[in-house]
């Protein structure tokens, strides 16, 4: 099987949180055959508990095999993640036992802002992130590296219309918050210990007209400083530790 950049991820800390959290996902491990020090028996022993082949390979290899990326000696080939159904969003609502908080992306483009957002949204206790099938960054290894495992952990949908899905999610009695960082209204004065779904929209951007029309409010962090705005996975970060802050004041 021949591999590709978007199933290659690489480093350790990748590669091992791949490993712990989901090795279901990990199809195929390859070590420096010169490496011996201790950072890598954590890797050994997460390949050993899920009987996964070990493949010990010359560092010129390695390099090949992630294009010239920083592996530090490890990289594996990665399955798909997969992508949830519209349909299935709903019914994890559903069955939700915890107040739902649901996290939107709508255009992020960036690989490494997709992944640092999904990393921050699985960090958050967030039970699903969605992202919109067109003007959106693929899941790709650049961005499963960012999200450093989470990729594998938290709920991916991707929607054809994410208008009709906002929409639809407040019908199921959610909430529906965007970040504008044009608007007055602070993100600290809004309600968000109760059922709600964040929208973050993409780099520079912002939310798209359709996005912002289906959101009940729309919040801006307040920066008192002389910077104007945000990584927009700071950003996201920031939203969703708020709403994390409240649900434990209550």
């Amino acid at each position: 099987m021949s591999s590709s950049d978007d199933d290659i991820i690489y480093g350790l800390h990748a590669v091992q949180a791949a490993l712990e959290t989901n090795p279901d996902t990990v199809d195929s491990l390859w070590v420096d055959e010169q490496r011996k020090d201790k950072r890598l028996d954590a890797i050994f022993s997460a390949a050993r508990n899920t009987r996964l082949h070990v493949q010990a390979v010359p560092r010129a290899k390695l390099d090949r095999i992630c294009n010239g990326g920083r592996h530090q000696g490890v990289a594996a080939r990665m399955l798909p993640v997969r992508l949830r159904r519209e349909s299935e969003l709903f019914e994890l609502i559903d069955r939700a036992e915890t107040t739902p908080l649901l996290l939107v992306l709508d255009g992020i483009q960036d690989p490494h802002n997709l992944g640092a957002c999904i990393r921050s949204a699985a960090a958050a206790g967030v039970q699903a992130v969605i992202v919109p099938e067109d003007k959106s960054a693929p899941l790709t290894a650049v961005a499963r590296r960012a999200a450093a495992g989470a990729a594998e952990t938290v709920p991916i949908f991707r929607v054809k219309n994410l208008a009709r899905v906002l929409k639809q999610l407040q019908e199921h009695n959610l909430w529906v918050v965007g970040a504008a960082g044009e608007e007055a209204q602070s993100l600290y004065d809004i309600d968000l210990a109760g059922p709600v779904v964040i929208v973050m929209g993409a780099e520079g951007a912002g939310l798209r007209r359709l996005t912002r029309e289906h959101c009940d409010y729309l919040a801006a962090i307040p920066m008192p400083g002389i910077m104007e705005s945000l990584n927009v996975s700071v950003a996201t970060g920031i939203f969703l530790f708020e709403a994390v802050r409240q649900r434990r004041v209550r």
